[in-house]
């Protein structure tokens, strides 16, 4: 395993304190204390705090996307690639439960540009599965199929409150509980 550089310090920091008090209710001297610098130091990394939320969010739908996309070029059938994308994201649900509850509650502080790149990264992530769900059921058009996704990315992402288990007994579960929810248990 790797350092993390201190951009991705700050990065994982701010996650944490956004997801604990709100993005609003964490100041950049915060971060900054948290990370062992002096809040304006972070302005070397990033323009603003604007600038850092749009990062966090951004790039994680970017990741999800393209992990994504590698893990359905890499299945030998649909039924493997709706399952390797289920196993992807729940490794993102249970790595990343700070940015399923800043995405949730700290939406509206995203800035225009970035929230509607996030708008247009996740919706090429919901075709994914979409087109893997119409590939397992020809008969289901697209609007089912995404909404299909949608929910679950509810189920997937409820790891912040439903992970009472340990993580890797929750894996099994909710793994499970997807594929059941899309017939292909």
């Amino acid at each position: 395993m790797t350092t993390p550089t201190r951009r991705e310090q700050i990065l994982a920091t701010a996650a944490a304190l956004f997801a604990r008090r709100g993005f609003h209710g964490v100041a950049v001297t915060d971060i900054g204390a948290a990370c062992g610098i002096s809040g304006p130091a972070l302005y070397k990394h990033f323009a603003s705090k604007d600038a850092l939320l749009a990062e966090l969010l951004v790039g994680i739908s970017e990741e999800l996307l393209r992990v994504g996309l590698e893990r359905v070029e890499a299945a030998d059938s649909p039924r493997a690639a709706l399952d390797a994308l289920v196993d992807w994201h729940l490794s993102f649900a249970l790595d990343h439960r700070d940015l399923i509850v800043v995405q949730d509650r700290d939406w509206s502080s995203l800035p225009d540009e970035a929230r509607e790149q996030v708008r247009s990264l996740q919706r090429a992530y919901v075709d994914v599965w979409a087109d893997r769900l119409r590939e397992l059921d020809p008969d289901l058009d697209l609007e089912a199929a995404r909404a299909t996704a949608h929910a679950a990315f509810g189920l997937l992402n409820s790891t912040p409150h439903s992970a009472l288990l340990p993580d890797a007994a929750m894996r099994e579960l909710l793994h499970g509980m997807a594929l059941r929810g899309f017939g292909v248990a």
